[in-house]
C-alpha cells in the first residue's frame, strides 16, 4: 500500500443487499483504542498505532466494525529485544459463551530466540486447533503483512502473501465451521509469562519495559462489514444469494503455486500441529485432520 494512499477513505453502500466494503488507510477510521490508560497510541494522523506493556498494564484496541467474512490485511512490527512473556495478539472475533474466533499470537522470546506464530480456529466456543510457527525473518526489525481471508469454504493465514496455514469447513464430519457470527478485530498486548514462553520458564523482564509494538497499513477493503441495524449479512445480493461474482475472494481458494509455498513453510518452520498430537487426542485426531 503506498504511503500516498495511507489518508484516503473509501467506502461503499449497496443498500438492497447491506454490501459494505471498506477501504481505509487512517487508523482512526477503523479502530477504537479500549484499554491501557493512554498506553496505546494512534499517531502519524492515523498512520500508525501503537500499543505498549509494562508492568501495571498492557493496551489494546478493537474495530469500529464488525465483519461476516472478509480478507483482511494488518502490517505489524513486533516488539524488540528480549520479548519473553510478552505476547501480542491480533484476532477476529465474535462475543458470548459460543463465540467464533480466528487467531494470530506472537509469543515473546528472549533475545536472539525467534518468536512463535501462535494460530487457532474457533467455533462455537471450541478452540484446540492450534498450529504453531516460526518464521522466516526477524518480526521486529520491520513491518510484515499478516492477513486472513475468510470465506464460507476456508480460512487462510497469510504472512506478507504466503500462506502458512489453511483450515477448510469441515461441517460435512460434523466440524463447526465459523460462518454465522460477525467478528471485529481485535488486538492486544500484555504479559503472559506464565505460560507464553518455554511454558512460562523464562518470565517478563521488566527493566526492559516499555514494550511497544506497532500497527500500520490496515486493509480490509474486500470484506462485508455486518450491518447491526438491520440485522443482516452483507454477503448476500439483494436476493439473498451469495455475491461472490461480485466479490471473488468470497469462493477464493488456493491455487497450485500457493499450495507449494503452504507446502513450503509447513515443513520448513511449523514447530506444531494439533493434527500430529497423538499423544494429546488418544481417541483419535479430529476428523478434520483426515481432510485432503
Amino acid at each position: 500500500m503506498a504511503s500516498s494512499s495511507s489518508s484516503k477513505f473509501f467506502i461503499s453502500l449497496v443498500v438492497a443487499g447491506f454490501l459494505v466494503s471498506a477501504y481505509a488507510g487512517n487508523l482512526n477510521d477503523n479502530f477504537d483504542i479500549t484499554w491501557g490508560d493512554g498506553r496505546a497510541k494512534i499517531l502519524n494522523n492515523g498512520e500508525l498505532l501503537t500499543l505498549s506493556l509494562d508492568k501495571a498494564s498492557g493496551s489494546g484496541f478493537q474495530s469500529k466494525n464488525e465483519y461476516l467474512f472478509g480478507k483482511i490485511d494488518m502490517q505489524l512490527k513486533l516488539v524488540p529485544g528480549n520479548s519473553a512473556g510478552t505476547v501480542t495478539a491480533y484476532y477476529l472475533s465474535s462475543k458470548g459463551s459460543t463465540w467464533d474466533e480466528i487467531d494470530f499470537e506472537f509469543l515473546g522470546n528472549l533475545s536472539g530466540d525467534p518468536y512463535i506464530l501462535h494460530t487457532n480456529v474457533f467455533s462455537q466456543g471450541k478452540g484446540n486447533k492450534e498450529q504453531q510457527f516460526y518464521l522466516w525473518f526477524d518480526p521486529t526489525s520491520d513491518f510484515h503483512t499478516y492477513s486472513i481471508l475468510w470465506n464460507p469454504q476456508r480460512i487462510i493465514f497469510s504472512v506478507d502473501g504466503t500462506p502458512i496455514r489453511e483450515f477448510k469447513n469441515a461441517e460435512s464430519m460434523g466440524v463447526p465451521f465459523p460462518k454465522s457470527q460477525p467478528m471485529r478485530i481485535y488486538s492486544s498486548l500484555w504479559n503472559a509469562d506464565d505460560w507464553a514462553t518455554r511454558g512460562g520458564l523464562i518470565k517478563t523482564d521488566w527493566s526492559n519495559a516499555p514494550f511497544t509494538a506497532s500497527y500500520r497499513n490496515f486493509n480490509a477493503d474486500k470484506s462485508c462489514v455486518w450491518s447491526s441495524s438491520a440485522s443482516a449479512s452483507s454477503c448476500a445480493s439483494s436476493s439473498g444469494t451469495s455475491s461472490s461474482t461480485e466479490n471473488p475472494w468470497l469462493s477464493e481458494e488456493l491455487d497450485t503455486s500457493n499450495q507449494e509455498r503452504l507446502k513450503w513453510v509447513q515443513k520448513n518452520y511449523m514447530i506444531y500441529n494439533y493434527c500430529s498430537d497423538l499423544k494429546r487426542f488418544p481417541q483419535g485426531l479430529p476428523p478434520e485432520c483426515n481432510m485432503a
